[in-house]
């Protein structure tokens, strides 16, 4: 059953992370099965309108600006007309949200369960329920998936949490987690230095990622070893911690912050590091664990979130995220490298490359897509009764919001008609 797909998320290229890749990867994969991908996201800088990538994956950057994060003004009546412009010019199927944080995700799955097509939803990430903005968010993405047909998500833990925060029942939610391209990380001890022990990081330096945990651990370990040397890459609001921690304790030639990486970089750093180090607080699931192991890095981690179901136990130490526990671990990984006690790089990548297989990641995807595509129609008045059960004071409100959204798609169909928008063709490579 061929698919007409519409990814939809303010994170996408040229702009660099998880979910970028994971849209276009995925995207890549499901051409390749045979389905039509589109992408929708904003503009990122001069690069504003339609674009092709690989294989012919058409890109729509919107003229819209960000706010912060890389994320769009919430506006939904702004955005009505040109998503139903573009569902209608490519004879959208299934509008494919990613993100929790993405308003462009929110907007484009609200309007197409409004013009009668079917919505699915990627959550990406865990989030708490304590502070405002978990509250606001907690309560948007609750509204977006009572009219949703399914939702998924990249670990059993970040499951549990969806179905928390959102309250959508548990049936509705299927654990599809993430995969990297293999072929692109391959391992290389030769790039290795023999005199000493390099330790990987790789992250955006914010508080998320445990970036004090990792500035009160590096002066330990490198008074304890004196041949163990970091490589940090990345960059954000902590990197100035790091910093001050390198130039306190004059760990200049032994700690290298290399800031912002390119994805082809990402590659020949990892070749350099015996052991990858992650210190996240919290984590649906963690990629870049995945690719160090498949570069044949040992991986010390912090455990939360979904983390403990990505590796088993002989290929990753976890540690609980405070300091003491995290310089155990790495004194278990090192004493473990220096005995040569630890697993092969080769069979490292040979086990990612059975368990994270992205045409396997596709296929299952896929049967999701065959399953919502046989679901049958929502009428509006269906979809307004869920959206009505969100809250009592959030449920009218956003009734009467999503009310004059409908308004305004059926004048905009009076305005300018279906039947006048141009058909684009398929690209054929």
């Amino acid at each position: 059953m061929r698919h007409v797909i519409c990814m939809v998320s303010d994170f996408f290229y040229p702009n660099l992370g998880g979910v970028e890749s994971h849209i276009f990867t995925l995207s890549q994969c499901l051409i390749k099965l045979g389905h039509k991908v589109v992408v929708i996201t904003h503009s990122y800088g001069n690069r504003v309108g339609v674009r092709y990538m690989t294989n012919g994956l058409k890109v729509y950057y919107l003229p819209v600006k960000t706010m912060h994060d890389q994320v769009v003004l919430p506006t939904l009546f702004a955005s009505l007309s040109i998503f139903r412009n573009i569902f209608i010019r490519e004879c959208i199927e299934i509008v494919h949200g990613h993100s929790a944080f993405s308003t462009l995700a929110h907007e484009g799955i609200l309007i197409a369960r409004l013009l009668g097509l079917k919505a699915v939803f990627t959550d990406h990430s865990l989030n708490g329920f304590a502070d405002v903005s978990a509250i606001l968010t907690n309560k948007l993405l609750e509204i977006t998936l009572s009219g949703i047909n399914h939702c998924i998500c990249v670990s059993h833990t970040g499951k549990e949490n969806t179905v928390l925060r959102a309250k959508v029942p548990a049936n509705y939610v299927s654990v599809i987690p993430n995969a990297t391209d293999t072929t692109l990380f391959k391992p290389d001890v030769s790039r290795r230095d023999k005199d000493k022990i390099t330790i990987v990081a790789l992250s955006r330096l914010v508080y998320r990622k445990g970036i004090d945990l990792l500035a009160s651990v590096i002066p330990i370990i490198c008074k304890k070893y004196p041949k163990v040397h970091f490589l940090i890459g990345g960059d954000g609001p902590k990197r100035i911690v790091l910093e001050q921690v390198r130039e306190k304790e004059a760990l200049h030639e032994r700690v290298s912050l290399l800031g912002a990486l390119d994805q082809s970089e990402v590659h020949e750093t990892l070749l350099q590091g015996h052991i990858f180090l992650n210190t996240s607080l919290t984590e649906a699931y963690c990629i870049a664990i995945v690719e160090a192991a498949a570069c044949g890095l040992q991986v010390v981690s912090t455990k939360v979130g979904g983390i403990p179901e990505v590796l088993p136990p002989d290929m990753i130490r976890m540690a609980q995220p405070n300091v003491n526990a995290i310089v155990s671990a790495l004194d278990d990984a090192i004493d473990s490298h220096l005995k040569g006690t630890c697993m092969s790089p080769s069979a490292c990548h040979q086990f990612i490359h059975r368990t994270y297989n992205w045409l396997d990641i596709a296929t299952r995807t896929q049967l999701v897509y065959d399953n919502v595509k046989k679901q049958p129609n929502s009428s509006v008045g269906k979809l307004l009764r869920r959206y009505r059960t969100c809250g009592p004071v959030a449920g009218p409100f956003f009734v009467l919001i999503f009310t004059i959204c409908h308004i305004l798609l059926q004048f905009f169909e009076w305005l300018y008609p279906r039947h006048l928008i141009d058909i684009a063709p398929d690209y054929n490579g």
